[in-house]
């Protein structure tokens, strides 16, 4: 249980991770994975990154410690747990707690019809008393900063209406920190991929729901796709925006600049010295078991709108399926960008 002296202490690190959160990588299902983070982390020391969503029956009853996997240099790293049952996502947080994560996130977004019958995600927008429920015992089970992710609403609620009690009745319950998908979900009549696209997005609500709640953290999502768009959101007064699948389609575009403009270190990441960054990783990772593709699926997109981008994906789709396919399979895709020019920051295997 958290007492009055541990949530003294939890002031400066929350507030590390709430710097972190000006840019936020948003977990997504079969993506953000340990190999994606690790990638991103090096185009960006200061983003902050979310995992994959992990639910709590998967944790609790079925002991899949392993889904809280991760290395120490993912760091600042936000686990997000999909679950409805307070006490279990309690006994949740202890877990993630112990696994060192910075901040767990509550997932009240997803739309999915497998979420759904296990009466989470986004249908809990119809149910911030549960919500609320949820998070409050979430938070008295650890010093982790509790965060939810929501939607504007689902189905035929008025969004107007609906987002401005569920943040009431829940940041009643002690959360101060929420990004919104500026969409709602659609939750009967379409799929989770067209839930991404086609119901509008309304910025101007969530711009107005953090004028209406000044005290709260706001961060947005949903469609942006740019450094530009970001700072223009945290210029019209939002204190985060999370951005999905441009960054993991064209993460260098969003990453490598970041630190510099984002976070205002000068500094800038370079996607061909992450390649080879990578490598002792991989080497690790096949050492252990596990093979390539598990990772460079993750890095098809790095040099997205680049010269050689497209031998770049070929080389590495068509060789790390095979068996025995090693990391010197990144250093031949690179040649496909560079010309054949890796003297720079080339990887010497130790």
């Amino acid at each position: 249980m958290t007492t009055a002296n541990s949530k003294n202490q939890e002031t400066s690190g929350f507030s590390e991770v709430r710097r972190a959160a000006r840019l936020s990588v948003a977990p997504m299902m079969d993506w953000t994975d340990r190999h994606c983070r690790y990638l991103h982390r090096l185009l960006s020391r200061h983003t902050l990154l979310y995992t994959e969503m992990v639910t709590s029956p998967a944790l609790v009853r079925g002991n899949a410690l392993h889904l809280l996997r991760y290395d120490a240099n993912e760091h600042p790293v936000a686990l997000q747990l999909g679950g409805s049952d307070p006490a279990e996502l309690a006994q949740a947080c202890v877990m993630a707690e112990d696994h060192g994560y910075d901040e767990i996130n509550l997932n009240v977004g997803c739309p999915s019809d497998r979420v759904q019958s296990g009466c989470f995600g986004a249908i809990l927008m119809e149910n911030p008393k549960l919500v609320a429920e949820c998070v409050a015992a979430m938070r008295d089970a650890c010093n982790v900063e509790i965060t939810v992710k929501c939607r504007i609403g689902v189905d035929d609620q008025e969004p107007t209406e609906v987002l401005p009690d569920f943040l009431t009745q829940v940041s009643s319950a002690g959360v101060t920190r929420f990004q919104i998908h500026a969409r709602k979900a659609w939750l009967q009549g379409l799929s989770p991929k067209e839930n991404r696209d086609i119901p509008p997005l309304d910025y101007d609500l969530v711009l107005a729901m953090k004028q209406q709640f000044p005290e709260l953290h706001i961060s947005i999502n949903g469609g942006i796709t740019s450094l530009d768009q970001v700072e223009t959101f945290l210029t019209q007064g939002l204190d985060g925006v999370m951005i999905g699948r441009s960054a993991y389609h064209s993460p260098a575009d969003i990453l490598c600049a970041a630190d510099g403009r984002i976070y205002g270190t000068g500094s800038t990441s370079d996607p061909i010295e992450a390649v080879h960054q990578m490598i002792p990783y991989i080497e690790r990772h096949i050492a252990e078991g596990g093979r390539l593709g598990q990772v460079t699926r993750h890095m098809l997109g790095l040099f997205t709108g680049r010269p050689g981008a497209r031998g770049w994906r070929r080389v590495l789709s068509e060789g790390a399926p095979k068996d025995g396919a090693g990391p010197e399979l990144l250093l031949e895709a690179l040649d496909r960008v560079t010309g054949g020019d890796i003297a720079v920051g080339a990887h010497t295997s130790a």
